[in-house]
């Protein structure tokens, strides 16, 4: 069974070190203390302080060794991790950049580095120590790094490079007004986390009178170019904003769940035009399948009824060629130079019937049936085995044990 090269239009490679250790047990009864997105935060913040250019490589070569051994073929990398632990620039601004896109092309992805904008530590806070690292003092180094990056990349096929504002805690109005218009300059997707947290509404009202995807539909921010990162928290004014724009939404549903920020009005989003994608996000599951089922399933669960969001074939399309227009890449490619080939006699997808092919990829499929996994023409997965996977491995289990050493 062929299906399209699926699409993870929001990553965050490094965080693939996190696995289970932010979801362990404290206590001898196995309960864990009350937490929250922000709790968490702290914890990733502890990680992204320790790494280095070649740490960096290292859980991102291995965090896309396993998006591909799934079925992956093109990744959007929401880049923020940029400068030394004390804020300074590296010699070569671009090093942890350049970590990011060798490990994508060492296990033979796309990938759209998406560098990402950080300025501040919130609305009316300083930047913490851990946020030094993401942030500079104003957009022009920003921006020269994209350049440079597209200039380094532009012969690549396999390589895109677009922009972020992290979110409106992070960048202000008018900066993210800039980095938009350099975007829509350029033709280049526009990522942004938007309306994640609660707080974050709180926040972003306190600042400007209202919340962050009003206030981006009143700066005439919104178009098809745009791609909203969780857009959890919504008012219904909004949901018809991101339609009308015929926006983006990437919904990362795993990750959603596991930091409770909440779930999307999804089908609201669909029916008023917006076009869903996903992410893997933190890579706290690797698994496209279940990213792409929990569009629908996890709206079932939110309305109280079947049906919600689309078919088999409408889902597969937002796992796939949606999310390669997310990462700037032209979505024909994912059936015509890209591809995944399902074993048909896999456990769960025995006895199904071809007719029913997109229902049984988005709805029974799992990493387990991937056989074979193409892009750009090139088998990079060949009877469920990557020829990298063993380096990979080697590589990751070095800096994780370093850390849990220390």
């Amino acid at each position: 069974m062929q299906i399209p090269g699926l699409a993870t239009a929001h990553s965050h490679a490094f965080q693939r070190a996190l696995r289970a250790r932010t979801q362990r047990s404290v206590s001898n009864q196995h309960q864990l203390p009350a937490g929250s997105f922000w709790s968490w935060r702290g914890l990733m913040y502890a990680l992204a302080a320790q790494l280095s250019p070649d740490d960096v490589y290292h859980l991102s070569r291995f965090a896309y060794m396993e998006l591909a051994l799934a079925g992956v073929t093109a990744v959007g990398e929401f880049h923020y991790l940029h400068h030394a632990p004390d804020g300074q620039p590296y010699a070569d601004r671009l090093v942890m950049a350049e970590a990011v896109i060798q490990a994508a092309q060492e296990v033979g992805l796309r990938l759209c580095l998406i560098r990402t904008a950080y300025l501040r530590g919130g609305y009316q806070q300083e930047l913490t120590p851990a946020q030094r690292r993401f942030s500079d003092p104003d957009l022009d180094p920003i921006l020269a790094d994209v350049l440079e990056l597209q200039k380094r990349y532009a012969a690549n096929p396999l390589v895109n490079i677009a922009v972020a504002a992290h979110s409106i805690r992070a960048v202000p109005l008018p900066q993210v007004r800039e980095l938009a218009d350099f975007a829509r300059a350029q033709s280049l997707p526009f990522h942004m986390h938007i309306a994640e947290q609660r707080q974050e509404l709180a926040e972003c009202t306190a600042e400007y009178g209202q919340t962050p995807v009003a206030l981006l539909a009143e700066a005439g921010l919104l178009d098809e170019n745009f791609v909203g990162v969780h857009a959890t928290h919504l008012t219904p004014q909004e949901v018809t904003a991101l339609g009308q724009a015929r926006a983006l939404v990437c919904i990362c549903r795993t990750t959603e769940r596991d930091l409770g920020d909440g779930s999307p009005p999804l089908a609201d989003l669909v029916q008023a035009g917006a076009r869903p994608c996903v992410g893997v996000d933190s890579h706290a599951s690797s698994d496209p399948f279940e990213e792409i089922r929990a569009l629908e399933l996890d709206e079932r669960v939110r309305q109280e009824k079947r049906q919600t969001v689309g078919d088999g074939a409408f889902l597969l399309q937002a796992g796939s060629q949606n999310g390669y227009e997310a990462c700037g890449f032209d979505p024909a490619l994912a059936t015509e130079a890209d591809g995944v080939w399902l074993d048909n006699q896999d456990p769960a997808l025995v006895g199904i019937p071809l007719e029913n092919w997109a229902e049984a990829a988005v709805f029974a499929g799992s990493p387990r049936a991937v056989r074979r996994v193409v892009v750009a023409g090139r088998a990079i997965v060949q009877a469920g085995r990557h020829e990298g996977y063993e380096a990979a491995v080697a590589g990751y289990t070095a800096v994780v044990n370093q850390f849990a050493s220390s």
